[in-house]
């Protein structure tokens, strides 16, 4: 075997879907699960897309942070395997699944959090926002202002659910929750840093940074 066979980097498998419903896109991830459950060596993939409005909970989300009757509420309301609280999707917010395979990687998930955090800082960095890290918490802020969420599922060391990037959403629907259950902190977006900002900016750097980030071939 060549040394170029030895490092060549992980293939992963970009799909751009618009948008789609949550139930749609979390049986697409389960499907995707369960193949690479089935046959391990199967490419990674990378789902971008954008939810109509809806709001979603970790497997232990408390429902104290949710400030309506889930039951009467018009917009659609899942609770997932996922880790973290409650937070809300909606368009122009830019949500991100990665399907990857940690035994290829590190088996760590404080790592692939770190990994996951790190593409967003370095996206924000690009366009010159002071993105941060908050000790204690997952996610990323600026200027005290979460922007982006992080919550993910790992089975069997094959990852699931992902992050979000408020690029520029209408975040009334935020308003009705505590988000990620941190009530002394605000939801911001990246627009209200650079008025004009555009998702399908972000996608696409968020797609080279995530390559870089992760050693991986976007295909």
């Amino acid at each position: 075997m060549s040394t170029a066979t030895l490092f060549e980097p992980r293939r992963c498998i970009l799909q751009k879907l618009g948008i789609m419903s949550y139930e749609a896109a979390w049986d697409m991830q389960r499907s995707l699960i369960k193949q690479r459950l089935d046959y391990p060596s199967l490419e990674d993939t990378l789902l971008l897309l954008e939810h109509p409005p809806v709001y979603t909970l970790g497997t232990g989300s408390n429902t104290k942070f949710i400030k309506f009757d889930p039951k009467q509420s018009k917009i659609p309301v899942y609770r997932t395997e996922r880790g973290g609280e409650v937070t809300y999707h909606c368009p122009g917010q830019l949500v991100g699944y990665p399907i990857l395979n940690l035994r290829y990687y590190q088996q760590d998930l404080h790592w692939y959090l770190r990994q996951l955090e790190e593409v967003i800082i370095q996206v924000l960095n690009y366009y010159q926002l002071p993105g941060k890290r908050i000790p204690g918490l997952t996610g990323i802020w600026i200027n005290n202002c979460k922007v982006a969420a992080i919550g993910i599922k790992v089975k069997r060391w094959i990852t699931m659910h992902g992050f979000s990037i408020n690029v520029c959403p209408d975040l009334q629907g935020f308003d009705n929750i505590i988000p990620c259950g941190i009530e002394d902190k605000a939801v911001g977006s990246l627009q209200q840093f650079i008025p004009g900002i555009t998702l399908e900016e972000i996608e696409a750097k968020v797609i080279e940074i995530f390559a870089q980030v992760f050693t991986i071939e976007i295909i």
